[in-house]
């Protein structure tokens, strides 16, 4: 089972979620999606909260009222950190979560220390909590399945806009083309004119030499 919470302090609404126990916190980690970012108190056992971030959105600018739900989220959300103040909740994007075979379950590590990133909670908000456990609900997805549609929905995507990208190169290249022929053709006929009026100054030139010759005749 999967809890789904909502966080309204951004527009849309933050999509969160976490597993009910750390044998699902196993499934969480295994398929969580490269737009999740996943939080937990730091050195204390805490449920594994992740945020779904909206389009746009990236990981390291989290507006702060959405951090604060999330940390509060967690805090409330871990046995021992419920009943501590002053703590630091850790986050980092689920792409940099390392899991060994030799670790325990729900235990997680990260590839680079450096992309974890922290924030500081001094005391429980009741209605922080309150405001999100109203938006609580169970669910059993198919992680699995769910997260083979969303990278099938992404490469769809991703060749949609290869294609776009594709079809506005062959217009540019088009439109450079018909430049270049227009340009092409204006040459042509700039040259043209300006044979017919060299034969016109020519045609004058000869006139006026016949009537000089008529005159002295």
């Amino acid at each position: 089972m999967v809890l789904y919470f909502s966080s309204n302090v951004v527009s849309p609404a933050a999509k969160v979620y976490m597993g009910k126990d750390k044998f699902e916190n196993e499934d969480l980690i295994k398929y969580g999606w490269e737009e999740d970012v996943w939080f937990h108190v730091d050195k204390l056992s805490s449920a594994h909260v992740y945020l779904r971030l909206n389009p746009g959105q990236t990981w390291d600018n989290i507006p702060q009222p959405l951090l604060d739900d999330l940390a509060q989220l967690v805090k409330a959300n871990s046995i021992e950190g419920n009943k501590k103040n002053n703590l630091t909740i850790i986050y980092t994007p689920w792409s940099n979560l390392k899991k060994t075979g030799d670790m325990d379950v729900g235990q997680v590590s990260f590839k680079n220390n450096k992309l974890v990133k922290r924030v500081y909670v001094s005391e429980r908000i009741n209605d922080i909590v309150n405001r999100l456990n109203k938006t609580k609900v169970e669910q059993f997805p198919d992680l699995a399945q769910e997260k083979m549609l969303h990278e099938r929905d992404l490469r769809k995507d991703q060749r949609s806009q290869e294609t776009k990208k594709q079809q506005e190169e062959f217009t540019r290249i088009q439109e450079l083309k018909q430049k270049a022929a227009e340009k092409s053709y204006a040459s042509i006929f700039e040259n043209a004119d300006m044979r017919v009026a060299s034969n016109y100054r020519n045609l004058d030139y000869d006139e006026d030499v016949n009537a000089i010759e008529e005159d002295f005749m």
